[in-house]
């Protein structure tokens, strides 16, 4: 079982577990997490994209780029968090507290980004954090990524679009909220404007398919 790194500075690993809420009623305490977890974000993406491009020699870009986000997606993210139990870590702000971030997916995610950072920080190396999260990656890609047919939910639900209506989804991205380097977007999918769908994703077409999915569960496709 996958155990918290041991870090060197303390006083990292406690700034990656604080969240902007706790800084806002205790001013005083130091640094919210956010810069940790721009920081996270990008070794997390790097270190993903490393992985499956060596474990994928022959697949192209366009193959390679959905199993990166299978691997370091919001929902992914929080599942890490989770057997990790950084819900029961987080300094969190009463409002916060009271509105269940200590089970939301995105704050989960975004703080395990942030130990992710801070960990890089820590030990100055990513060797160190390619060696902490490699298993994790390699776990995901053993029980799901290789196994687990990839559904292509967008064309799926245009499929079914052009055989029922006979005209293309269209989506349109209804909502954003978060800082500039953790926006969560919410899209929704209408056809003959009807809406059939709505999602949301760390990224635009992550919020896509998402509204896609819900369609076609809608429909009873899945």
């Amino acid at each position: 079982m996958q155990k918290l790194p041991i870090f060197q500075d303390n006083a990292l690993l406690q700034r990656s577990l604080t969240h902007s809420s706790y800084i806002n009623e205790h001013p005083d305490a130091g640094e919210d997490n956010e810069r940790l977890e721009f920081l996270g974000d990008a070794v997390l993406n790097f270190l993903s994209g490393e992985f499956l491009y060596k474990r994928y020699p022959e697949e192209p870009e366009g193959e390679l780029t959905p199993l990166r986000s299978a691997l370091v997606d919001e929902q992914q993210l929080a599942k890490f968090a989770i057997a990790l139990n950084l819900g029961s870590l987080m300094r969190l702000g009463r409002g916060a507290e009271i509105n269940g971030g200590r089970e939301n997916p995105n704050l989960l995610s975004s703080t395990f980004e942030a130990l992710i950072g801070a960990y890089f920080l820590d030990t100055d190396s990513i060797e160190a954090v390619r060696s902490y999260v490699e298993p994790l990656f390699q776990a995901i890609a053993d029980t799901s990524v290789d196994t687990a047919p990839q559904i292509n939910f967008k064309s799926r639900f245009q499929a079914w679009a052009l055989a029922h209506v006979g005209q293309n989804p269209k989506y349109i991205i209804i909502a954003q909220s978060g800082p500039d380097h953790a926006r969560e977007f919410t899209a929704e999918v209408r056809v003959a404007d009807h809406k059939y769908g709505e999602g949301k994703g760390r990224r635009k077409q992550d919020a896509e398919k998402s509204a896609a999915k819900q369609a076609l569960e809608a429909l009873g496709l899945l």
